[in-house]
């Protein structure tokens, strides 16, 4: 029964996560791409302040699930689930190291600029976002897939 609350708790701080991939599939890239300069600095200022005070709980969250997920399952190593787990809890360690080596530096750079002072080519900061946040968004996905899968037909 532990196992199986952990499966859903997991499951639910991962949805959040990879739930902001699927935003910037569906919408939020389009729209950051039409922004002018001012308009997109003051979106990823905003963006960056809410996030900062609200998105770490849910990463340490995914993250200690995950973990203990895989720790919880390793006494059969062989298994679906236990495989499924370790894909999902490495999906997320590398969304961590993209963010933290990748779009952190990005975001702090842009919160230093304001709507009359930036840099001439603020598209390619915009750009290079975007890019680094499309591999996480695949690792994302792959790693939430992958943890859906093992509990669908892991267990």
């Amino acid at each position: 029964m532990l196992l199986k609350v952990l499966m859903l708790v997991n499951l639910l701080a991962y949805s959040w996560i990879v739930g902001q991939a699927y935003m910037y599939i569906i919408a939020l890239r389009d729209v950051t791409k039409k922004l002018d300069a001012a308009s997109y600095i003051h979106f990823r200022q905003l963006t960056d302040v809410n996030f900062m005070a609200k998105y770490k709980y849910v990463m340490y969250g995914s993250l200690l699930t995950s973990l203990l997920l895989c720790i919880f399952t390793a006494g059969k190593p062989g298994s679906f689930l236990f495989i499924s787990s370790v894909i999902a809890f490495a999906a997320l360690v590398a969304d961590v190291l993209l963010a933290v080596k990748g779009n952190v530096p990005i975001n702090k750079l842009v919160n230093t600029w304001s709507a009359d002072k930036y840099p001439a080519n603020w598209q390619t900061y915009r750009d290079k976002w975007l890019h680094i946040y499309s591999k996480r968004q695949v690792a994302n996905i792959a790693g939430f897939t992958s943890l859906l899968l093992g509990t669908v037909f892991g267990t």
